[in-house]
């Protein structure tokens, strides 16, 4: 990513790769490429505790199915092909900005959002702009990324908690498989903001194994 923040754009990342996607061109394919990223990136948190888990895509490809299963309650009030949608493009710039986590203090909230917000500007311009029909698309997908960062609507807070309860399920997973004691990430919990996503991660937060001499599943 470069340790200069202020010179930090999507293409001191694209200059690294490989095989940077072709720009300005009318096929959607160089986008199709640059979404391969977010299979291969692995989500940052659990690599510091020697787990080398899921990727980006993995983890929005599992809250995208949750979307679809939110309570009728809250279901009667939700755009739910929407959410499905924000869903699978919250995380999307991470193709270039990376997996950064609140530990990553030497980037702050406001420069991990210009980047974030760089990479879809390149995405819908350089990648999407010349693509038939694809600009529109584009666009769309800019909006819905735009709508999840501001947090808004009802459909961005449920997609920012389903992203938090995808989180809790993956932490009491690992914990279960890899022997690994994870409680950092419980505060997560305490972060869902609407009372019928609540009720899920209480549901979750008990599941956590109990440890010999110590119990973790509160």
């Amino acid at each position: 990513m470069g340790s200069d923040n202020s010179s930090w754009t999507p293409h001191t990342v694209l200059s690294t790769l490989p095989h940077p996607p072709e720009e300005n061109t009318s096929s959607p394919i160089p986008f199709f490429h640059l979404l391969e990223r977010l299979k291969t990136t692995k989500r940052e948190g659990w690599r510091r505790f020697g787990i080398n888990g899921e990727s980006i895509s993995d983890h929005m490809y599992r809250m995208s199915i949750m979307t679809m299963f939110a309570p009728p309650e809250l279901a009667s009030r939700l755009n739910i092909p929407h959410c499905t949608k924000m869903a699978l493009v919250h995380d999307m710039a991470e193709s270039l900005v990376g997996d950064i986590t609140p530990v990553d203090v030497h980037i702050t909230k406001a420069e991990k959002a210009s980047r974030e917000a760089a990479v879809m500007e390149y995405i819908t311009t350089s990648l999407l702009g010349q693509v038939p029909g694809g600009a529109l698309s584009a666009q769309e997908i800019k909006r819905v990324f735009e709508e999840y960062e501001e947090n808004v609507t009802l459909e961005a807070q449920f997609v920012h908690d389903i992203d938090k309860m995808e989180l809790l399920l993956q932490m009491v997973e690992y914990e279960r498989s890899n022997d690994v004691d994870l409680t950092e990430f419980t505060h997560v919990a305490g972060r869902v903001q609407l009372p019928e996503i609540k009720l899920w991660a209480e549901q979750v937060v008990k599941e956590r194994p109990q440890r010999k001499g110590k119990g973790i599943s509160s």
